[in-house]
């Protein structure tokens, strides 16, 4: 079973979609400055609602950038597209962009992952999009050579980074969270958590591999509190909030947090 001794923690997925960047850029502080303990960007190279060709950005760049400009946060993609990018080329990204991020200290960087969706992407960039099954075995691939890549680079990453992986399918997905997860994120509803954990659990008994420090997260978009109550109780400790702009709601972001302090025991 996961950890539930560790602290609520609130993540903003800042989507980079209809928004100029310095619209971005600016959010990313007063995120940062309201106490948001994670910021995630999508991996998409179109927008995902609204205006289909809307204004839309990549997103390891914009990590990278991240990484630069701020000083406490975590951050990462919710989630990277496995498929768009070599494998090993995933690892060593990962590595430059967690030492631009260590100010003196240990990287902030979150490699979130997963095998990839969005049809149009793979279309217009010139991928092939396969089937969902290639996709997560192709995934399971990568992440073998993320990790042996991260043991054989110089400098070496300043941290055991942290692997996300999102998505809840029992067979594949799953069975990848158990082997090879820090973080588990879903949109799994309140009474579908304690079977999702306990699949993960049954494939981490196969796998050989301790999964009592796994991080559960999940959505807080268009949650009222007390489904926030009930995740909490089924052991989420990670809850995070898609933020559209131009038009940025800081209010919302204030509520949530305002929610996880009282999780916590009290205001930081």
């Amino acid at each position: 079973m996961p950890l539930l001794d560790i602290p609520v923690r609130v993540g903003v997925q800042l989507v980079p979609q209809h928004v100029p960047y310095p619209g971005i850029r600016d959010a990313v502080l007063r995120l940062e400055d309201l106490g948001v303990d994670v910021l995630f960007n999508w991996d998409h190279f179109f927008p995902l609602s609204g205006d289909p060709d809307g204004l839309h950005f990549e997103s390891w760049t914009m990590l990278g950038a991240w990484a630069e400009q701020t000083e406490r946060v975590e951050f990462g993609a919710l989630v990277n597209c496995n498929s768009y990018r070599n494998a090993d080329l995933q690892a060593d990204m990962a590595r430059t962009i967690d030492h631009i991020s260590a100010k003196g200290g240990q990287g902030r960087f979150v490699f979130g992952t997963g095998s990839g969706w969005f049809e149009r992407d793979y279309d217009e960039y010139g991928y092939e999009f396969g089937t969902a099954g290639s996709r997560l075995d192709d995934l399971a691939a990568g992440l073998v050579r993320v990790q042996e890549r991260w043991a054989k680079l110089n400098p070496p990453p300043t941290r055991r980074i942290p692997i996300l992986i999102g998505g809840a399918g029992e067979q594949k997905t799953l069975r990848l969270v158990a082997r090879h997860a820090d973080i588990w994120h879903s949109f799994v509803r309140p009474h579908e958590l304690q079977h999702k954990l306990d699949v993960i659990e049954r494939w981490a008994q196969r796998e050989g591999r301790d999964t009592s420090g796994l991080v559960v997260s999940n959505e807080l978009p268009r949650r009222h509190p007390e489904v926030a109550d009930a995740l909490y109780d089924g052991g989420v400790r990670l809850f995070t909030l898609a933020f559209d702009g131009p038009d940025y709601d800081y209010d919302l972001v204030r509520g949530w947090l305002r929610w996880r302090d009282e999780r916590n025991g009290g205001a930081r």
